[in-house]
């Protein structure tokens, strides 16, 4: 007799087991009753901008009596959006703001009041409130001119940031550059179409979900084609005198007076006119230019 209950019990739980299994399999071949499911994947309810709630939306293969729930990591509902709504075959979408809740991650579940099913949707709500922490490790050159020379042409930003954010750069507080959501690299700024001058650079980050850092320390940066210091020469009559010259071009051309020449240096050396009074010196190149007053004076 043992024996044989013993062997009933095995065949019960086979059979039990394989009734599960059965049922396990059939539902494997029902499709879902929600098709295409498409969520926010961060959102922050504080970004005060277009990702300050989430946006979810499937379709519904039936009619039916639905209920959407919002669940934490612990799979608790944390809220209920719909509660036994009517709703026909076809879209449904929503938004989910999630104040008052914790950061973290977050899904949606679904229950069909008459298919008698819950689906817990996969895809992840990530409610973000934090901004990104961004640091800036160089901005370089702080000299340029964007004449296509190959030479100082930009000012490169390299940065890094606490997690995939959109980094943007700002001049003289508006926006010129934004990169796509990176960790770390580095954002140019050519200046184009702008008049040679001193320019302030800030960097700010902006995550996926739409937290923004704070901006960064304020760099200048001058941009220029041809510079010359100083801004004016007093020199004796037929003195010696010189001019740096600022620029990236190799060669320049200069005119003090009925003299003119081509130079490549930095510093520009010229003997002042025999004749007192009053001259221009102007130094360019590729339509670039720039001039200061020679005043030259009786020598004692």
């Amino acid at each position: 007799m043992p024996r044989l209950l013993s062997t009933l019990l095995v065949l019960g739980l086979l059979g039990g087991t394989a009734a599960a299994f059965a049922v396990t399999e059939r539902l494997k071949l029902v499709p879902s009753p929600i098709v295409a499911p498409k969520v926010t994947k961060a959102f922050s309810p504080v970004c005060r901008c277009p990702t300050d709630h989430a946006e979810v939306s499937f379709r519904l293969r039936k009619g039916d009596r639905v209920t959407v729930s919002i669940i934490d990591a612990r799979n608790e509902v944390v809220d209920t959006l719909y509660e036994g709504e009517r709703r026909p075959a076809g879209p449904f979408s929503f938004s989910w703001d999630g104040h008052g809740l914790a950061e973290g991650p977050y899904r949606v579940r679904v229950h069909l009041a008459n298919a008698r099913r819950t689906i817990d949707v996969p895809n992840e709500l990530r409610l973000d409130t934090t901004p990104p922490e961004l640091s800036v490790e160089s901005v370089r050159p702080t000299r340029f001119s964007p004449d296509g020379d190959g030479k100082a042409d930009k000012v490169s930003a390299r940065f890094s940031v606490s997690e995939p954010s959109r980094v943007r750069l700002l001049v003289n507080g508006e926006r010129r550059v934004e990169t796509p959501p990176r960790k770390r690299g580095k954002i140019d700024w050519y200046g184009k179409r702008l008049e040679p001058g001193t320019y302030v650079l800030t960097l700010l980050a902006q995550d996926l979900a739409g937290n923004v850092s704070p901006p960064s320390a304020a760099t200048r940066v001058r941009l220029r084609f041809v510079e010359l210091a100083p801004r004016r020469i007093d020199v004796p009559a037929g003195l010696r005198f010189g001019v740096r010259v600022s620029t990236d071009a190799e060669r320049y051309r200069w005119r003090l007076g009925a003299r003119n020449a081509t130079s490549g240096l930095q510093t520009l050396v010229l003997r002042a006119p025999q004749r007192p009074g009053r001259y221009t010196l102007a130094v360019s190149y590729a339509g670039h230019r720039d001039a200061i007053p020679v005043f030259v004076r009786a020598r004692p």
